[in-house]
């Protein structure tokens, strides 16, 4: 067992601990929501375990497995979690900040509610995720794996899906500020309604033209379309 060390001052999400290395076993017996302040859980096997409430703050989560755990209304600032496991999670009403999460798992988890904020999401898999008004603000979700995610009348304000798996997404009547879509996956999505003109619509193919019916999209990018589709411009 790694020690859970002394309990310092308590703050808004519970008792605080500071620069502890942390176990299972360690967190099980840490009774209500905890601060945890750049701890270490990295490769930890938190599966299962109920932590709702708890927050996150500069700590190493890398290749933890907080499979099927109870994460509601969980807050994680700074953390890095790159290939974390958090498959089939209740992550409903959390928040991340400022947090990397490059090529975590998130297949099968609630995720209503949520939102990422500056986050680096890259290579994550968000595969059959339950996601009613789960929102992205400046997240890099480059080469990610979104497929049929609803961003329907959401603003996305600087998202890089570049590459992304975004089949079957609903972009409806969503509003793209300095994003992109370049060379995503983007078979079956719709965009009826949608305002693309703040979208990078690089390596657009010619059978891809077609979702964009109805859509909104500025001259300079019809231009460009038209020059990647091959078309000479005079």
């Amino acid at each position: 067992m790694r020690a859970a060390g002394n309990i310092a001052i308590t703050d808004a999400h519970g008792p605080v601990l500071r620069d502890q290395a942390l176990d299972r076993e360690a967190l099980q017996h840490l009774e209500g929501p905890h601060s945890l302040i750049q701890c270490d859980l990295a490769e930890g096997d938190f599966s299962h375990l109920d932590l709702s409430d708890w927050s996150f703050e500069r700590c190493n989560l890398r290749q933890a497995d907080f499979s099927r755990a109870t994460l509601e209304r969980t807050r994680w600032q700074s953390c890095r979690a790159a290939f974390a496991k958090l498959t089939a999670c209740d992550l409903g009403d959390a928040a991340f900040f400022a947090s990397d999460f490059n090529n975590a798992s998130f297949k099968r988890a609630t995720l209503e509610g949520a939102r990422f904020e500056q986050c680096k999401l890259t290579g994550a898999d968000l595969t059959d995720v339950r996601a009613i008004n789960l929102r992205f603000d400046e997240t890099l979700l480059i080469d990610a794996k979104l497929p049929a995610l609803s961003f329907h009348r959401t603003t996305l304000n600087r998202i890089d899906l570049s590459q992304a798996d975004l089949r079957k997404c609903d972009f409806r009547q969503a509003r793209f500020i300095e994003s992109s879509l370049r060379e995503a996956n983007m078979q079956g999505c719709r965009f009826e309604g949608a305002d693309l003109r703040g979208a990078d619509l690089g390596g657009l193919r010619l059978v891809d033209a077609t979702l964009f019916r109805g859509a909104t999209i500025s001259r300079e990018q019809a231009a460009q379309l038209l020059k990647e589709l091959g078309l000479n411009i005079r």
